[in-house]
């Protein structure tokens, strides 16, 4: 039984105000910043209240062309590269991962156990040890400033290796067994009965990697010289390139919160199968 204190109750509740509104602040400030002029944001003090311009800062952020001293790439492009490498990155991890659990949970070959504990323990290898090779094998092959070197280098996931196998190994030998006395093949096993149960933890690495890769920075940095390749966390950082009166801070804030949008919509969209994959036991 537990026991109701309103004490305690109204502590709690102040408390994941107090944090609410520490998370909200700055959001609310890039969106004020993104409704008023670049002038008016180096003024001291900076407008607190949002301003008249919004339509027309967004507009111009989505079109590009700003008067700044930094990149003025059209956030638009920008975002529709975020997404597509997003989204290339997510189904490739997660189709690449759900193979190779597959092959290590229901195929018997030499050195099995060899090769999941190898991929395992990439997990362990910063990723700075990685990013200069993997740079020269990119840039080799002429993948620089493309969606292929945007996205290929990351779509191998350890991480999702490892959930997948330790989920399989729960799968019932049943339904193996009646799998095979029904005639069905490995890859019919996989697709008709693994993959449909394993949906709920599809859905929350779907989340997680979607945020992943729309928030890659370093990656995109090295291999990205070109505008037209720019996600829109790299568009971010060159919009930024003098002092406070040369940069318009107005259109950057706008680019930060329409960076928002997309992974915040993800989350809102499937928070209800992203909380269900982590905590569900009945699988």
């Amino acid at each position: 039984m537990v026991e109701r204190r309103p004490g305690l109750n109204l502590l709690a509740h102040a408390i994941l105000i107090i944090g609410v509104l520490i998370v909200a602040l700055p959001v609310y400030i890039a969106f004020v910043a993104s409704t008023h002029t670049a002038e008016a944001m180096v003024q001291v003090p900076m407008p607190m209240l949002p301003g008249p311009h919004l339509i027309e800062n967004y507009l111009s952020a989505l079109n590009g062309g700003s008067n700044g001293a930094g990149s003025s790439a059209a956030v638009g492009r920008m975002m529709l590269v975020s997404l597509a490498t997003a989204l290339i990155i997510t189904f490739g991890k997660i189709s690449i991962s759900l193979l190779s659990a597959f092959a290590i949970v229901y195929f018997r070959f030499r050195f099995r156990m060899f090769f999941f504990w190898a991929i395992f323990i990439t997990l362990m290898l910063p990723v700075e040890v990685r990013i200069g090779p993997t740079y020269k094998v990119v840039a080799d092959l002429g993948m620089l400033n493309s969606f292929a070197g945007l996205t290929i280098p990351l779509i191998a996931s350890a991480t999702a290796t490892f959930l997948f196998r330790q989920f399989f190994l729960t799968v019932p030998e049943e339904l193996v067994e009646a799998a095979r006395i029904d005639g069905a093949g490995p890859m019919r096993f996989f697709k008709d009965i693994l993959v449909p149960l394993s949906a709920t933890s599809i859905a929350a690495l779907f989340v997680i990697q979607f945020i992943y890769g729309w928030n890659q920075y370093l990656w995109p940095l090295l291999v990205t010289t070109n505008e037209n390749m720019y996600p829109v966390v790299i568009g971010i950082k060159r919009m930024i390139a003098g002092g406070d009166s040369q940069n318009q801070w107005n259109l950057v804030m706008a680019t930060a919160i329409l960076a928002m949008i997309p992974p915040a919509l993800v989350v809102m969209l499937m928070q209800k199968w992203f909380v269900k994959g982590l905590v569900d036991t009945e699988k």
